[in-house]
C-alpha cells in the first residue's frame, strides 16, 4: 500500500513538472511573438522629400540607397534645384528637408531664417575646373576674377594656349555660385559677368557642358569629379598654388569649400530626423568618403 501511494505521488510530481515546463515554453513563445510585433512596429516608415543643393545630391542619392536597404518601408525622394530653392521650399512646407551649401541667413531674411533648424552634415570641397587639354594647372584668385569678369578672354593670358575662354556660370540661386563668389571672388558678386558665356542650373549640367567645350572654365562640387570620365577630360586647378586635397580643405588652406547643410522647419522629427542622423552616422561613412565629402569631426576649421 505504501509503495502504491509513493508511485502515485511521484507520478503526480512528474505531471506537475511537465505542465510547468509547457506553460513556461508557452509564455516564452508569446513573449517572442510580442517582441517581433514590437520590432515590426518600430521599423522606420513614411515618406519625405528633399530638395536644394545639387552639390549635395550625389551624397543624398547614395545615402538614400543605403538607408532604404535597411528601411524598405521608408520612401525618400532627393531632388536638386539649387540651395536657394531648397531653403525656400522647406520654409514654405513644400519639402521636408532643404539642402544648402550656404547658411540660411545668407539667402533669407533674418526672421525667416530663424524658422529653420540647421543640420551641418558634412564639409564639401569645390573646384575651379578647366579642360586638361589646356595645360593650365594653377590660377590665382586675381586671374580667376579677371576671367569671370571678362577682363581676360584668352587662355594665352594665363599660361594656356591661344584659345578663347568660354565662361560657364551657375544661376543666381546656386549655393555653389554663392560659395565661389564668397571664397574665390572675395565677396565681389559683380566680378562674375553673366552677360558672357553660358549659364547652367546644376553641377551635373556644368560637368556635361565642360566636357563638350575644351575652352571652358567653371566651378563645381568635387563630388562630380570622382568618375574616371571626368578625370580624363577635366582638371581641378590649384587655387593660389593650393590643391583641393582633403588635408588642405580640413585645415582651411584650400579656401573653396563650405558646410553641407540639411535644413528643417523647426526641429527635425520622425523620418526626417532618422535620415539626417543616418547621413552623419558611421553606417554612412563609406558614402561620405567615397564621394569626397568630409565629416564635420575631421574639420580643423569651423
Amino acid at each position: 500500500m505504501k509503495k502504491r501511494t509513493l508511485k502515485l505521488i511521484m507520478s503526480a510530481l512528474v505531471v506537475a513538472m511537465v505542465g510547468s515546463v509547457m506553460v513556461g515554453c508557452g509564455s516564452q513563445k508569446q513573449e517572442a511573438t510580442k517582441d517581433n510585433k514590437s520590432a515590426d512596429s518600430s521599423q522606420v516608415s513614411g515618406s519625405i522629400t528633399i530638395s536644394g543643393s545639387s552639390a549635395l545630391l550625389p551624397l543624398m542619392e547614395k545615402t538614400v540607397e543605403k538607408f532604404t536597404e535597411k528601411n524598405p518601408k521608408a520612401e525618400i525622394s532627393p531632388q536638386a534645384g539649387g540651395s536657394g530653392t531648397g531653403l525656400t521650399q522647406v520654409l514654405d512646407g513644400t519639402v521636408n528637408i532643404g539642402n544648402s551649401d550656404i547658411f540660411a541667413e545668407e539667402k533669407l531674411d533674418a526672421a525667416k531664417a530663424k524658422e529653420l533648424v540647421d543640420h551641418k552634415v558634412v564639409a564639401q570641397g569645390f573646384g575651379v575646373v578647366v579642360s586638361k587639354s589646356l595645360g593650365v594647372d594653377n590660377l590665382t584668385s586675381a586671374q580667376i576674377k579677371d576671367i569671370f569678369s571678362g577682363k581676360v578672354t584668352n587662355w594665352k593670358a594665363v599660361g594656356g594656349p591661344d584659345k578663347e575662354i568660354l565662361l560657364i556660370h551657375r544661376t543666381a540661386g546656386s549655393g555653389t555660385r554663392a560659395t565661389f563668389e564668397k571664397t574665390v571672388l572675395g565677396g565681389d558678386k559683380a566680378a562674375e559677368n553673366d552677360a558672357l558665356g553660358a549659364t547652367q542650373d546644376s553641377n551635373g549640367a556644368v560637368l556635361t557642358a565642360m566636357k563638350q567645350n575644351d575652352g571652358a572654365i567653371s566651378y563645381l562640387g568635387l563630388a562630380y569629379m570622382g568618375t574616371q570620365e571626368a578625370k580624363d577630360a577635366l582638371k581641378v586647378v590649384k587655387l593660389d598654388g593650393v590643391a583641393s586635397d582633403k588635408a588642405n580643405i580640413t585645415d582651411g588652406s584650400y579656401k573653396f569649400w563650405s558646410w553641407g547643410h540639411m535644413y528643417t522647419k523647426g526641429e527635425a522629427k520622425d523620418l526626417s530626423k532618422t535620415f539626417i542622423d543616418f547621413v552623419m552616422s558611421g553606417d554612412n561613412k563609406e558614402s561620405v568618403e567615397s564621394l569626397g565629402f568630409i565629416s564635420g569631426a575631421e574639420m580643423k576649421v569651423k
